[in-house]
């Protein structure tokens, strides 16, 4: 059996164009590089002064906190809504 190659294989991939274009874009890849390195200077950080620890771990709880109130604000205005229609 002959197999059938294309002479550009992304040629068959639809999102290709797309990926093509995000990767060539030169702003992208430093906004691909910019978490690893703050995790990496983070991580340094937590070596260098273990107390920092707890405050991330504080500043995330108060985040996440936060996040939940809100979520449950628009849940609590999505039922008003599905309920005050019917």
């Amino acid at each position: 059996m002959v197999e059938v190659h294309p002479k550009e294989p992304m040629a068959m991939c639809p999102m290709a164009s797309m990926c093509k274009g995000v990767a060539q874009k030169l702003p992208s890849v430093p906004l691909l590089l910019t978490p690893g390195l703050v995790l990496i200077l983070v991580g340094v950080l937590i070596l260098v002064e273990p107390r920092v620890l707890v405050w991330l771990v504080a500043a995330a709880a108060i985040v996440l906190g936060v996040a939940l109130m809100m979520g449950a604000v628009w849940f609590r205005r999505m039922a008003e809504r599905f309920h005050g229609d019917g």
